[in-house]
């Protein structure tokens, strides 16, 4: 073979052979395809309460920031909330990427949500539904996994107007 037949050769099949050996994407239209799978699994795990699924896709350095409550800090802390709040009733959520920006091995995921909790028996808060806008930050990982780094969903809903009393 030629040197320059052998080198054009190895340009068509170094980043082949990248691709097969795990090379992550960081074209934003394939990191958007990623990111819309794991969701696709993550909101499933949630309907199932399979908490523990949920938190594979959490970094172990994590912040997940839930409407009206703490931080939940860490993959530990997150799984644990989960396994608790699985248990008390059935979530259907919904989600709808609206954007991906990727740099580097990191992206940012920008979307809308809706929520719906069903309580069960012995719930510790009633059923309720909620939607509005979220931004994820996934960070590659170095075993080339897309893992939520932050986690930060934004209410739409109005809130509770106080009543007058009564006189």
């Amino acid at each position: 073979m030629h040197r320059h037949s052998f080198v054009a050769l190895m340009a068509i099949l170094l980043p082949l052979a990248g691709g097969c050996q795990g090379e992550p994407a960081s074209d934003p239209a394939a990191v958007r395809q990623i990111i819309e799978a794991n969701n696709a699994r993550i909101t499933g795990w949630y309907a199932t309460g399979q908490a523990d699924s949920i938190a594979d896709f959490f970094a172990t350095d994590a912040w997940q920031l839930p409407p009206n409550m703490a931080p939940l800090v860490g993959r530990d802390s997150i799984v644990a909330f989960w396994r608790n709040a699985t248990r008390a009733g059935k979530w259907t959520f919904q989600l709808a990427v609206q954007e991906v920006m990727v740099e580097g091995s990191l992206a940012a995921e920008r979307g809308t949500y809706a929520v719906t909790f069903e309580a069960g028996p012995g719930a510790p808060f009633p059923s309720f539904q909620d939607q509005g806008n979220y931004v994820v930050v996934w960070r590659r990982e170095a075993d080339g996994v897309w893992r939520i780094v932050w986690d930060a969903p934004v209410s739409t809903v109005p809130l509770p107007q106080p009543t007058a009393p009564a006189r």
